[in-house]
């Protein structure tokens, strides 16, 4: 059952409130709109990470779920710095998962548990793509003059993510199925 809410909407999505930080309103209302496809992207490679975790299985299932686990933590740190730079930005964040899921250009893995292979590979792509974003985020947010956002993202968002990349791609090394991740494919 719905029950109406009886409080109004204090501030509309896809807005910015006025903040003293030197910062113009359209420089912040284009960050901050831009900053909201990342933050649900990273929010559902947050979500993978805590999947992969309780649904890892085989030899090296112990390693990996600890790994998993880590990784789920960091990119939840990444989730509210990201969100809260909405914020000061005088924006609103995405929040609700149903909003996430529209919102995220991560492709929904099944809800049945998969092999180790195909959970690495799916977090390598998903992190492909929000590498490649907070890479062209960070160079438009550098040349509008918002350094805030840049050293978030470049500080933060791409140095995590390519770490995390390290470690995946790791697990893989060896195998055979890493090959095509050596030409950068």
């Amino acid at each position: 059952m719905k029950t109406k809410s009886p409080q109004s909407v204090v501030q509309e999505y896809g807005t910015v409130v006025n903040r003293p930080i030197s910062l113009d309103q359209k420089i912040r209302l284009t960050n901050a709109d831009k900053l909201n496809p990342l933050l649900a992207d990273t929010m559902t490679l947050r979500d993978m990470y805590k999947k992969h975790h309780w649904q890892v299985a085989g030899p090296t299932f112990y390693q990996l779920h600890l790994l998993f686990d880590k990784h789920y933590g960091e990119q939840a740190e990444l989730v509210d710095a990201l969100a809260e730079r909405i914020q000061t930005l005088g924006g609103v964040s995405i929040a609700m998962a149903h909003d996430v899921a529209e919102t995220t250009r991560i492709a929904r893995p099944p809800r049945g548990r998969e092999d180790v292979n195909t959970q690495l590979f799916r977090l390598l792509e998903a992190h492909e793509l929000i590498i490649a974003e907070t890479r062209e985020l960070a160079d438009a947010a550098d040349q509008n003059g918002d350094q805030g956002t840049n050293d978030l993202l470049v500080s933060q968002v791409l140095r995590t993510n390519e770490f995390q990349v390290w470690f995946i791609t790791e697990q893989i090394t060896g195998t055979g199925l890493a090959d095509g991740q050596k030409n950068g494919h």
